[in-house]
C-alpha cells in the first residue's frame, strides 16, 4: 500500500471515529456530571449518574421536541439519603430542569431520580411535556413540580419521602 493511500485511510478512520465519539457523547449519558448537562438533542441514560453539581440542574433540558429516556438507571445528588437535604434545600439544584418555554419535551422512565437538593424533576413554564414512568423519592422538595405552562402530563409516575422533615412538599 502506498504512503498516500495509507494517510488517506488512516484520515478517514480517524475521522469517522471522531464523529461518532462525539454524536455518542451527547446523547448517551452515564457517570458523574459535574456542571450541567444541557441537552438539545433526544438523550439516554446508558448508566447511573452521580451529580456533583452545586446550586444548578443536574440535566438541563433546553431544546424543544426532546425526549430524555431513563432506561432502568438512577440518577443520584449530593442530598442526604434520608431526608434529600440536610436542613434547607439549595437553589436551582434540580435533578432534571425542562427550561422555561419548552416544548412537546418527553422524560420517559422506568428511572429513578434521588437525593437532589431541591426538586426532582421541574417543568418551568413549559408546554405539552410529558414526564412517564420515572421514580422521585428523598429529594429536598417535590418529587415533580410544575410552574406554570400548559397541556402537561404526568402519569405512571411514583414519587416517595420527598421535601423538608419540618416542611413536606410531596410528590407531584
Amino acid at each position: 500500500m502506498s504512503l498516500l493511500k495509507q494517510i488517506t485511510w488512516f484520515a478517514a478512520f480517524l475521522g469517522a471515529h471522531v464523529v461518532s465519539a462525539g454524536s455518542a457523547h451527547a446523547a448517551d449519558i452515564g457517570g458523574t456530571i459535574s456542571s450541567t448537562l444541557t441537552i438539545t438533542e433526544d438523550s439516554q441514560l446508558v448508566d447511573d449518574v452521580s451529580c456533583t453539581v452545586t446550586g444548578a440542574p443536574c440535566i438541563a433540558i433546553a431544546a424543544p421536541h426532546e425526549t430524555l429516556e431513563l432506561n432502568g438507571f438512577t440518577m443520584t445528588g449530593q442530598g442526604d439519603p434520608k431526608t434529600g437535604c440536610a436542613g434547607a434545600s439549595t437553589a436551582n439544584e434540580f435533578g432534571i430542569a425542562v427550561n422555561n418555554g419548552q416544548t412537546d419535551v418527553t422524560i420517559h422512565g422506568p428511572g429513578l431520580v434521588q437525593q437532589f437538593r431541591n426538586q426532582g424533576i421541574i417543568l418551568n413554564n413549559s408546554t405539552r411535556t410529558r414526564v412517564i414512568g420515572a421514580t422521585t423519592s428523598t429529594n429536598c422538595s417535590s418529587g415533580i413540580i410544575v410552574v406554570g405552562g400548559s397541556e402537561n402530563e404526568l402519569y405512571g409516575n411514583i414519587s416517595l419521602l420527598n421535601g423538608l422533615l419540618t416542611a413536606p412538599c410531596g410528590g407531584i
